[in-house]
């Protein structure tokens, strides 16, 4: 499955908000991959597989989630 996501860095909670573009609130900085790092990290608790197909330098992204 493909999903759009809207990276929201250095907050001070960990929120995933579900929707057509799925807002996700990191508690990292969005420096030296660490925001990506987390993102993977917190979708992997819930899916097997996750892979940042597009956007890695972005906060808008698309993902693949199985």
């Amino acid at each position: 499955m493909k999903i759009k996501v809207k990276v929201i860095p250095n907050s001070k909670k960990q929120k995933i908000e579900k929707g057509d573009i799925w807002k996700i609130k990191l508690k990292s900085r969005a420096e030296d991959n660490k925001a990506n790092i987390e993102l993977i990290n917190l979708l992997k608790k819930q899916f097997e597989k996750v892979v940042i197909t597009s956007g890695l330098r972005s906060k808008n992204k698309i993902l693949e989630l199985e």
